[in-house]
Order: C-alpha cells, then structure tokens, then sequence
C-alpha cells in the first residue's frame, strides 16, 4: 500500500508540474482530486492500524443515559442518539434499537442500540462517558441558560463461542409492558424483559421483540456481553479507571462538550480536538472526533 500510493503520487507530481508549466487548469484539477483521493486511501490504512486490539473489530452495544436534571437531559440524551444514529447512517452500519424509555415531556431516559459494522468497537470504544450539552433551554419560559449530562457507554457484542458462565440463582428477570420503540404490538402484553445479574448489579433490558421469549434471548446476549466486558475490565486497571468515571453523570466527569451559548464550540477534553460548528457535529460528523481519540489511545 505504501510503495504503490507513494509511486502514484510521484507520478501525479509529474503531471501536476506539467500542467502548471502547459497553463492546463484540467490538469491541475484532475491531479489534485486524485491526490485528495490517495490521501484518503493512506488515512483509512492508517486507521486501521490502530484497530488491532482484541476486540476491536467486534460489533457493539451502545447505551445512552439521561443524567439528572429531568426534561433538560432526557432531551440532550435523545439529541445524542440522534448525532450517533446519523454517523452509523453515513458509515453505512446497521443499526437496531434494542430498548428504550421515553422522557416524561420529551426526549429519552435511557436507549440501548445495537450496531452492527466494520471494526465498530475500536471505533466507537472512546465515545464511553460523560457528555456535557451547554444552551439556551428551549424548555424554560424564561430563555435560561442551562447546562445537561448524558452518558454514553460502548461495549462489544462478543462472540457467540466466548465462555461466559452466568448462574441462574444470580439473576433476577423482571417482564413488563413495552412502552418505547416496536410499534403497538410490543405494548399488549408485558413482553418486555429485564434481567439484573445480582452480583455485578449489571442489568440489561430488551423490548423491541413482540415475543418475550426473543426479547430474553436477546437480554441474554447482552448481558454476556456486558459481564466479558466487565471481567476484561477488571483486569485492566485503566479501563476500570474508565468505568469508575462514568458512575457520575454531572461535573468533572464529562469527555466532551458541545455549547451552543454563549459561544458554540464542541471540545473533546482528552484529544483536545474542537469543532466551531456544533450543528455539523450534531448531525453526525464525528470523524475528527472519532479519530483523534483513536490516535490518542
């Protein structure tokens, strides 16, 4: 890749110098958009090569949570699913919407998504925390400026084949009535499930199935996935690092921000990496983001 990318540039040199020297502007143009178009090759190589971790091209589950502060962050938490669903879109990811819970006014409480794509887990593994939205509420009479959390946590969507023991005696499996995505169907019957693993106090919910036979089999995977998460995390003492700042979603814990007043800006406070243009962000243009942690790790 390198040899040959490096041979087509000295050539499209070559070419370019020509049509400067010939006054040939389709020349110049036409090198120039190849040029652009090798860059792009070389940058998605260069990613790549940081997607070599042991589970980094695995699918994922992504969870989104309202912080406190009620309609203000249910709503922030439903614009971030939004930003994420519009990035999986332009990447072309498959993108299935496993629960979720409505906010009591607007936006959501809490949504669990699983998407399904190349390399998504060493992709999206840096977007797990706090997320701080600064603006003026569209919610309060008086125009305030009000300041929401949400968090956001990614964990892989393991192998059918990894050995993860789960014992019965430490679930507890609760079923109640769909009252978020699926259509009407899912809301006749209490076909939602819940299942809270006791000693690790994980729980996973699923509510987008009408059989709550399917719905368990899918909290089953998921909760899996979240326990070969958590023992991968245990033994990582960064990782744990990562996950104990998640526990509080508020103040000195959040990854990113995205203020929209009194100035708008979107910054990542470990990559350092800004936007001017939040609007763009919001309708998912996350690569600088995406990438800059991914370099950064």
């Amino acid at each position: 890749m390198f040899e040959s990318s490096e041979k087509d540039l000295k050539s499209l040199k070559d070419i370019y110098n020509l049509g400067i020297e010939e006054s040939n502007d389709e020349i110049t143009s036409d090198c120039l958009i190849k040029i652009e178009e090798i860059n792009k090759k070389i940058r998605k190589t260069e990613i790549s090569c940081f997607l070599s971790g042991e589970n980094d091209s695995l699918d994922i589950y992504l969870e989104i949570h309202a912080g406190a502060g009620g309609t203000e962050s249910q709503d922030w938490a439903e614009m971030l699913r939004r930003m994420y669903l519009k990035w999986f879109d332009k990447k072309s990811f498959k993108c299935e919407i496993i629960s979720e819970h409505k906010g009591d006014e607007a936006g959501i409480k809490s949504s669990t998504l699983k998407i399904t794509g190349e390399h998504l887990y060493g992709l999206m593994k840096s977007e797990s925390g706090v997320h701080r939205l600064v603006r003026i509420s569209p919610f309060d009479s008086g125009a305030r400026r009000h300041t929401s959390f949400a968090s956001v946590w990614v964990y892989p969507a393991v192998d059918e084949d990894i050995d993860i023991n789960i014992d019965e005696k430490d679930l507890r499996i609760d079923t109640y009535r769909s009252s978020g995505a699926g259509g009407q169907h899912v809301n006749v019957t209490d076909s939602a499930v819940r299942i809270t693993h006791r000693p690790s106090k994980i729980v996973v919910q699923c509510q987008n199935q009408r059989s709550q036979h399917k719905n368990k089999e899918t909290c089953y995977k998921m909760l899996k996935a979240r326990l070969y998460e958590h023992e991968t995390q245990k033994k990582e003492k960064q990782e744990q690092k990562n996950i104990s700042s998640k526990t509080d979603i508020g103040w000195g814990h959040q990854i990113r921000s995205y203020v929209l007043q009194p100035y708008r800006l979107v910054k990542d406070l470990r990559s350092k990496i800004e936007s001017t243009n939040p609007d763009d962000v919001l309708n998912g243009n996350l690569d600088q983001f995406i990438e800059g942690n991914l370099f950064r790790l």
